[in-house]
């Protein structure tokens, strides 16, 4: 079974093609797939504003005991950008879930800043007269203020939980982990950052499967694109790493 965690705000909307594709692939190589839109995001309940990260951690949970429920065999937690963050810490204490990492953000720190830089942007092309560095922001919005950034009202529950959101996996679990990325140049090589992490879980005597292709970077290209080369080495990938 593969339960498919979404990226953050736009990212989702940029990858829905690339996850229902790989979606498809998977169904019909034979694993039940389960995606899900977390609270306040594509087709859920709630506006975006009303995320939480708290929430989004156990629609996670709720997901996957849906599943274990009705499918046996292997668990994948199949997590796009800041998805991986999201699957990792929600399986915090569940035994048996694997990962597969697509594109994998390793700080949610780091891609909170991003996101504020966001705002920054559209301020300095606006008539904007006062403004602030990512610092001011992020203590605004974890101070309770709800932050309008590209089209999104980013509440404090939700930037706080993302904020201190680090891609750890606990030591001494037998999880599996598979990493891709998409690599613009050639040959298609991980991020240096990535080689790091990936040295830290291999130290702690974990499986980990890595891969690189080159393609289009899906999540943030200005028009909807594939990578058809992810798609044949998920699959890959997939089938080594499990039995």
């Amino acid at each position: 079974m593969v339960l498919h965690v979404h990226g953050f705000a736009e990212e989702l909307n940029k990858c829905r093609r690339m996850t229902a594709l790989m979606a498809r692939e998977l169904a019909m190589n034979g694993w039940a797939v389960l995606q899900i839109d977390l609270l306040g995001c594509g087709d859920s309940s709630a506006e975006f504003r009303q995320a939480d990260w708290t929430q989004w951690i156990e629609d996670v949970r709720a997901g996957y005991r849906w599943m274990r429920a009705r499918y046996q065999g292997p668990s994948w937690i199949w997590g796009l950008r800041a998805g991986c963050l999201i699957g990792v810490e929600a399986m915090a204490g569940i035994e048996g879930a694997n990962f597969l990492f697509w594109q994998p953000v390793h700080s949610g720190r780091q891609h909170l800043t991003q996101f504020l830089r966001m705002k920054l942007a559209n301020e300095m092309l606006g008539s904007t007269v006062a403004r602030s560095g990512t610092s001011a922001l992020r203590g605004k919005v974890l101070a309770g203020e709800t932050l309008e950034i590209a089209g999104y009202e980013l509440s404090s529950g939700l930037a706080a939980g993302l904020d201190r959101a680090e891609l750890n996996i606990p030591a001494g679990s037998r999880t599996k982990v598979i990493w891709l990325e998409v690599s613009p140049g050639e040959p298609a090589a991980l991020l240096p950052i990535s080689l790091n992490t990936i040295a830290r879980f291999q130290d702690q005597g974990r499986f980990v499967r890595t891969g690189a292709v080159s393609g289009s970077p899906f999540w943030q290209t200005v028009e909807i694109t594939e990578c058809p080369a992810l798609l044949e080495e998920t699959l890959k990938a997939l089938s080594e790493a499990t039995p």
